[in-house]
């Protein structure tokens, strides 16, 4: 059902030069998005081999059902639930050269406000990470804790990727607390192009 309607959608992307670089030297990145956002971004990176990270909460299990459908790789598990186990398999999936789209301020919230993992993973790893959003002209917005964002049939959708952000191994606490602050402006950023569709 999901798949039909965002099937009719047209898509927007933009900043995919920051991006495809590394899909054509096969150097895995990390997606970071909203989780508000997380359909449109979802579909428009499906069957790309992307590893995502998914809660296990029950609306987890429908998430992980559509994205796997889609060609994503799923991870179950949160900050809360299996966390130390996901981290470690999003780890894996980065250095054998898997991409990865994780959605920082889920599963449950607050909104739009980030969490470490991405950050710790691109210390650990060295891929970059590569803010995302998407936006749509006509959407019904769900009131729930994210704001969730489901595109109405026909709708003209703008995915907006950021430039690439590196944490460098050697980052102390203070140094990621300046990160989190500088990836919430991008994402912010992007957010805005996202939202002039």
């Amino acid at each position: 059902m999901l798949a039909g309607l965002l099937g009719t959608c047209r898509y927007h992307i933009l900043g995919e030069e920051h991006y495809l670089p590394f899909y054509r030297a096969r150097r895995p990145v990390i997606f970071v998005l909203w989780h508000g956002r997380l359909l449109p971004c979802t579909y428009a990176h499906r069957r790309e081999g992307i590893a995502t990270l998914v809660s296990q909460h029950r609306d987890g299990g429908y998430i992980a059902r559509i994205v796997e459908r889609w060609g994503f790789q799923v991870v179950r598990g949160s900050s809360t639930r299996g966390g130390s186990p996901a981290f470690r398999q999003l780890l894996r999936h980065l250095r054998a050269g898997r991409s990865l789209a994780i959605t920082p301020d889920g599963p449950r919230g607050p909104r739009e406000q980030m969490k470490p993992g991405p950050l710790l993973l691109a210390q650990l790893s060295g891929a970059p990470i590569i803010p995302g959003a998407g936006g749509a002209d006509r959407a019904w917005w769900f009131g729930g804790w994210d704001r969730f964002l489901v595109p109405r049939p026909f709708a003209r959708l703008r995915i907006v990727h950021g430039e690439p952000l590196r944490i460098p191994r050697d980052a102390d606490a203070a140094a990621l607390g300046s990160y989190s602050a500088d990836l919430e402006a991008r994402l912010a950023a992007v957010m805005r192009i996202a939202d002039a569709a």
